[in-house]
């Protein structure tokens, strides 16, 4: 009996040692609580519902509470005081001492005011903060994710590039202390003490330093301030020496693709995403009364079983998996929401019956975070998938060139759009090459970010008429002039759709041994134009169009591709098509060549890799995953057809919801040869992937009318201008500093001078008729009277009538000269 009570001791023990942990989970001794920030719009509505769902959904613990900001005036018609705990904070949207319109600016405002006023800050050791618009998928819990007192963890938010220039030389002491971080934020309340009163006021610091807004400098795509607040957090901590725990695994945009072995317990549904032919963006649903419409949700996105017929790759079809899951949780929340607002029950469907499912549960329920989700960015040691083990992957930086034009800008749209989407590591830079004039009149800096060039269009030297060679003298310039940190660089073209990641481990890049693509048609490499333009013809590769590179072998191999390709474009004598493979004999291709000829000089040999682009409009090999399209050539799909050069002067860009013609829906196809349907399908997505780019940058801008314009040849009223000389730069500063004024004086000008022309035309057609109607009184009463008057008098009016004549086409004269000169030839 002794010995069964010490068993049952021992047992009772052991149980209160697995509750007790089960316990340190769920309701710990450590107080956390959760905060986001909000506005009173049906926009943050329907975003709070979605939260709230998933802050449930999660076994998040502790208390939740929404900031919401809001004025008198919005408040008295405000509907949501119901949709999540509330503290109520002063709206600082449009800021009381400089009148200036900034709704961002609340969060920093929302959180030092809640620290101050709230009961509820007094009775907390962690402060986990949100944005709206994220799904929680698994608790967040600070000591769990290595949060420790003067160090907060957070969220990786690489393209803030002001941490790395002046920006963060202007508006901190320890601008080596700013880390690129933001979304999720996990501080010791202490430490949010300290720090929240700096957040508010750097972000006022920054949003007020107009003169730095700009994208080359901010990263910001809008060049509007717009991300200051971001700027203010980053700025803040460094100036009280805060340090962060990176972590980029811990949050995930949906349509990004999960690093393998990462379960993300945090979706920040902040970029566009998509699934198959089904597509979210939140910005569509800015005023959407969804929350208080009795049964409606957002569309259905595609089911899980669907989803594992669109991809085969276990981790991109895990990445649909999350881009579903995220609007899922949102419209579950919504159809519970309408039922708390009294909403009646609604009509059975497939897809309510989903929502309410066991299955669909099972797959939302809570995700707890791994070893390798905890993974901090200071301490990841990844290995190469090369012999090179216990390396960690080195940085890269993507890289593409463009010139002032139309042309240029729509490729540029569909290629920034396409990386967002791709789960591209590193940052990507515009290298912009314009003239003087051109850039006076351009209205595309915000479509990127971008290092200005000088413009080689025009040769210096010898005039000739080359825009390729701006290539190479872009790549030149870059390395010159910006401050890179990157260990490889991936060179891309324009006209280029990216579908995956192109990374140097995965394709085997090392120095002294650059990836390419193949361009087979490269038959200089083979005869004597290789013999002519370099010492080792044997080391020329037939390459081209993506270029992965190690930084120390792009710096020595630059040069050498600027002045091979000038080399080459001046021996016209080897132009013809036998001796280039240049179907154009004209020399086009010479910065291909100057490529190929200055790596050989080098003997810089390349890994020739096959499955890393194709051309719509090819049969791709069968299980390939291409990470890029390369629209180069025209391209059809039964009636439907593309081509990149007959866009070449439309403005695709500035002209509200301009788009391409649709391809044909895929389901149209004829699945008689499989061959044939891959390729039509690749075709088809490209095409509607350039629309979806247009779409999407149509609707960030087209729904500003002071800021875009509503047809072609409209110009906006507040257009970015530089008016320094391009190549006088400042070697402090990454690239070229923007000097911006408006051209609104000038545009009203042109237009006086417009109006000026027809005005002074109908002055003068009216005087000229007042004068014949003057000439011809005259001359029916000189006759009249010469009747009664004496000889001599008659002669002597004759001779006046003469003269008056003679004065009245002198002054028609001057009248037809004078408009002569108002009138534009």
């Amino acid at each position: 009996m002794e010995k069964v009570s010490i068993l049952m001791m021992f047992m009772m023990m052991g149980m209160l040692c697995i509750e007790t942990s089960e316990g340190a989970r769920k309701n710990p001794k450590v107080r956390i609580h959760t905060l986001f920030s909000v506005e009173c719009q049906n926009y943050f509505d329907w975003q709070t519902v979605g939260l709230m769902n998933s802050y449930r959904k999660a076994k998040q613990p502790g208390p939740i509470t929404r900031l919401l900001s809001c004025t008198d005036e919005e408040k008295k018609s405000y509907r949501g005081m119901h949709l999540a705990p509330t503290f109520e904070v002063p709206s600082m949207s449009r800021h009381p001492r400089t009148g200036d319109w900034y709704p961002a600016i609340n969060k920093p405002a929302g959180v030092a005011h809640w620290l101050k006023h709230s009961k509820d800050a007094k009775n907390v050791d962690w402060v986990v903060i949100l944005d709206a618009d994220m799904v929680i998928r698994g608790p967040i819990i600070p000591w769990e994710l290595g949060a420790e007192k003067g160090r907060p963890v957070a969220a990786y938010y690489g393209y803030l590039r002001g941490c790395d220039n002046i920006l963060a030389q202007l508006h901190t002491k320890h601008p080596e202390l700013c880390d690129k971080v933001g979304g999720l934020l996990v501080y010791h309340i202490d430490d949010l003490r300290a720090f929240a009163p700096l957040w508010l006021s750097k972000t006022e610091e920054v949003r007020e330093d107009r003169a730095h807004w700009a994208t080359n400098i901010t990263g910001d795509i809008y060049g509007k301030g717009w991300i200051s607040e971001m700027y203010g957090y980053s700025f803040g901590a460094a100036e009280i020496g805060l340090r962060h725990k990176i972590n980029d695994n811990l949050m995930i945009y949906p349509g990004y693709v999960p690093r393998e072995g990462i379960e993300p317990i945090l979706l920040h549904y902040g970029l566009p995403f998509s699934v198959g032919n089904w597509s979210f963006n939140k910005l569509a649903h800015h005023d959407d009364g969804v929350v208080y419409e009795c049964g409606r949700l957002f569309p259905e996105p595609p089911y899980p079983r669907e989803v594992r017929q669109l991809e085969l790759d276990p981790n991109r079809r895990r990445g649909l998996f999350i881009s579903i899951e995220c609007i899922n949780t949102i419209n579950e929340g919504l159809l519970l929401q309408h039922a708390a607002n009294g909403c009646p029950k609604p009509a059975w469907s497939k897809y309510l019956s989903f929502l309410k499912s066991k299955a669909f549960a099972e797959l939302t329920q809570p995700k707890y975070v791994t070893t390798a989700t905890l993974q901090m960015m200071e301490d990841t040691k990844e290995e190469h998938v090369d012999d090179d083990a216990g390396k960690p992957y080195p940085k890269i930086h993507t890289v593409f060139s463009t010139e002032c034009t139309k042309y240029f800008d729509w490729q540029t749209v569909g290629l920034m759009h396409s990386f967002r989407l791709s789960g591209q590591p590193g940052n990507i830079t515009r290298l912009l090459s314009c003239s003087d004039e051109d850039l006076k009149q351009y209205k595309g800096h915000d479509l990127a970010p971008t290092h200005y060039v000088p413009s080689m269009s025009r040769h210096p030297l010898t005039g000739d008429w080359y825009p390729a060679i701006n290539k190479p003298a872009a790549v030149l310039h870059w390395l010159n002039h910006a401050n890179i940190d990157a260990e490889f660089i991936v060179i891309l073209d324009a006209d280029m759709i990216l579908r995956g990641p192109i990374t140097p481990w995965e394709f085997k890049a090392a120095r002294g041994h650059p990836v390419s693509t193949p361009y087979d048609y490269l038959i200089g490499c083979d005869n004597e134009l290789a013999k002519l333009h370099t010492s080792h013809p044997e080391a020329c590769d037939k390459v081209g169009g993506v270029i992965i590179m190690h930084i120390d072998d792009l710096r020595r191999f630059a040069l050498l591709w600027l002045h091979k390709t000038e080399e080459v474009r001046a021996d016209r004598a080897h132009y013809a098509r036998n001796i280039t493979g240049d179907i154009y004999e004209s020399g086009w291709i010479s910065e291909m060549y100057g490529y190929s000829f200055g790596a050989a000089e080098l003997k810089l040999k390349h890994k020739v890799n096959t499955e890393i682009l194709i051309y719509p409009g090819y049969v791709p090999v069968p299980g390939v995953k291409y990470r890029v399209f390369h629209y180069g050539l025209q391209f059809r799909v039964g009636n439907w057809s593309f081509d990149k050069a007959d866009w070449r002067e439309v403005d695709m860009v500035n002209r509200c919801w301009a788009k391409f013609p649709d391809p044909p829906d895929p389901s149209t196809l004829d699945h008689a040869g499989e061959d044939e349907l891959r390729r039509d399908l690749l075709s088809i997505e490209c095409g509607k992937t350039l629309n979806d780019a247009l779409n999407l940058h149509h609707e960030r801008r087209c729904t500003n009318a002071n800021s875009f314009s509503t047809s072609e040849g409209d110009e906006r009223t507040d257009v970015s201008r530089i008016s320094s000389k391009i190549g006088n730069l400042d070697e402090n500063i990454d690239s070229i500093s923007n000097n911006k004024s408006t051209n609104h004086s000038e545009k009203s000008e042109s237009v006086q001078k417009d109006d000026e022309v027809p005005s002074s035309f109908r002055f003068w057609v009216l005087t000229l008729w007042a004068f014949s109607a003057i000439g011809f009184l005259v001359v029916i009463f000189v006759v009249y009277s010469g009747h009664k008057r004496r000889g001599t008098r008659s002669k002597h009016h004759r001779s006046r009538r003469r003269s008056s004549h003679a004065g009245y086409m002198e002054m028609n004269g001057r009248d037809r000269h004078s408009r002569g000169l108002d009138v534009p030839l």
